[in-house]
């Protein structure tokens, strides 16, 4: 969809066509967003469900078919969470792209059995630590020079991998009555109780998603955004699974080493400054990922990469190369730290960025706000006086609810606008706020002191300034956001050049 979104708004393209509605969203505030967007470069949104007219009767066909296919993805995803948890309450396995480490799917594919060759990793794993006192870092030098394959199919083993196994309850050896107190009689029937099973907890995070816009080159793109959290212990499903062959003593011993212990960063013990999304491939405009290398002189290397190319290869994106981390943070920060040593220029900057929030309101917000408050008022009065008219017979019960239906689609639009309202006075509000922290406390900064930030610190200086940094598979940077005149370094062949939107 953000590759359409991005040739329409190129220009040129006339009509977009889709099977049904519902393929380009499910949800009807998306569809009509997409609707206004494409509509204001000339472009129609068309299917072969809908009316294909824009008369107020196809408008009304229109939004019942979308609200047809919003009810049909909520009813899907009710039943699909139903089915989940009824599958793990009978003590059944939910078969996933990525089974545990060290087990395979039975024939039936609802449960696990034990895969001999990579248990033997997992055994070696509790018996370095538990046993021998290797640390992580030990067993990933281990690993590493001799080659072992990874869990994930990758060329280098994860850290944070050997900490998540030796907490991992379905390596750790339960005995039937402490299994039969987890599960139900009906699973425990099924049990041997001469033998010992791992845990596989179901239903343990809750995650939450929301679609969220941020800018990108022909104007703003749509990306999910995922939160998870840990729910109530008593809400988890125990599923049983075989025993891993790990004795119990060498499980707590590894437990018992690795107490103490920080958890091991996934971003290779630094902390990037450009990750977040400030930094993007300059080809397909999407997020690049972290990536650190450590050879055999024991030097780690840092690199930012383009995630579409190396998930989906040249399909998704031809920019394949890998951009040493320490030379593109130095050439933003050169950049950046010569933006604060001119506060001029970073005032003209940020003043842009809130001049063009405050335009893109389309007028004066109080009034906007205004309007869209007195057509809720007026659709509750013309819902009161609609039902008092069915009431008395005045209308039909079917009139009625083509009524109802075409006031509540002007009720949600107008929800929608308040809401936009609200997020863009809170953006402005948020601008303001950064402006004044960059001027009155980085900008004041002797140049010693500004060297001196940390990563953290440079990081949240780049969220102030809105920055996003595009790199091309040249080494060229194009820095965007509430940036000044253009800038450029020699450095290798690291440039910089600025374009504010």
């Amino acid at each position: 969809m953000d590759h359409i979104r991005d040739l329409v708004a190129e220009g040129g393209v006339s009509v977009v066509l889709a099977q049904d509605r519902d393929r380009f969203a499910r949800e009807p505030a998306y569809h009509y967003l997409l609707k206004r967007e494409f509509e204001e470069r000339g472009t129609k949104i068309r299917a072969l469900n809908d009316r294909g007219d824009d008369t107020p009767e196809g408008d009304l066909t229109d939004g019942i078919i979308d609200q047809l296919g919003k009810y049909e993805k909520a009813k899907i995803v009710e039943r699909t969470r139903r089915g989940k948890l009824h599958k793990a309450r009978e003590g059944r396995i939910l078969a996933t792209r990525r089974t545990k480490y060290g087990f395979k799917l039975n024939g039936g594919r609802d449960g696990l059995l034990v895969d001999e060759e990579k248990m033997q990793v997992v055994r070696r794993i509790f018996h370095m630590v538990g046993v021998e006192g290797f640390s992580h870092s030990a067993i990933y030098n281990t690993f590493t020079r001799e080659g072992m394959p990874t869990p994930g199919g990758g060329k280098h083993w994860d850290r944070t991998f050997i900490r998540k196994c030796i907490l991992d309850d379905a390596y750790y050896p339960h005995p039937f009555e402490e299994v039969t107190a987890l599960v139900s009689p009906e699973v425990a029937s099924r049990l041997d109780p001469g033998e010992c099973y791992g845990i596989l907890w179901f239903n343990q995070r809750r995650v939450q998603a929301r679609q969220v816009s941020e800018p990108s080159q022909n104007g703003r793109r749509y990306r999910v955004e995922t939160k998870r959290t840990f729910k109530p212990k008593e809400e988890w499903i125990a599923v049983p699974v075989p025993d891993s062959g790990i004795s119990r003593d060498v499980v707590d011993a590894a437990r018992s080493a690795i107490q103490g212990n920080r958890k091991a960063s996934s971003a290779g013990r630094r902390f990037w400054e450009l990750s977040g999304g400030v930094i993007r491939c300059g080809v397909c405009g999407n997020r690049m990922e972290t990536r650190h290398y450590l050879p055999k002189r024991k030097r780690e290397y840092f690199y930012y990469r383009c995630r579409t190319y190396h998930q989906h290869g040249d399909t998704g994106c031809d920019h394949n190369k890998s951009h040493r981390a320490d030379k593109a943070e130095a050439a933003v920060w050169a950049f950046v730290s010569g933006l604060l040593r001119d506060p001029a220029r970073l005032r003209e900057g940020l003043e842009e960025m809130i001049e063009q929030e405050r335009a893109a309101m389309r007028g004066e917000p109080e009034s906007q706000a205004k309007v869209w408050l007195e057509k809720l008022d007026d659709v509750s009065r013309k819902r009161s006086r609609f039902q008092d008219m069915a009431a008395e017979g005045y209308i039909t019960f079917d009139e009625l609810g083509a009524k109802l239906q075409e006031l509540e689609e002007t009720r949600r639009t107008a929800e929608r606008e308040l809401e936009a309202l609200r997020d863009r006075r809170e953006r402005i509000e948020q601008l303001e706020q950064d402006r004044t922290t960059l001027l009155e406390h980085y900008a004041d900064m002797v140049p010693e002191a500004l060297e001196g930030l940390t990563g953290e610190e440079r990081h949240r200086v780049y969220r102030m300034l809105r920055l996003e940094v595009y790199v091309s598979p040249d080494d060229s940077l194009d820095i965007r956001g509430a940036v000044g005149s253009e800038f450029c370094t020699s450095e290798s062949t690291w440039t910089a050049t600025r374009r504010t939107v």
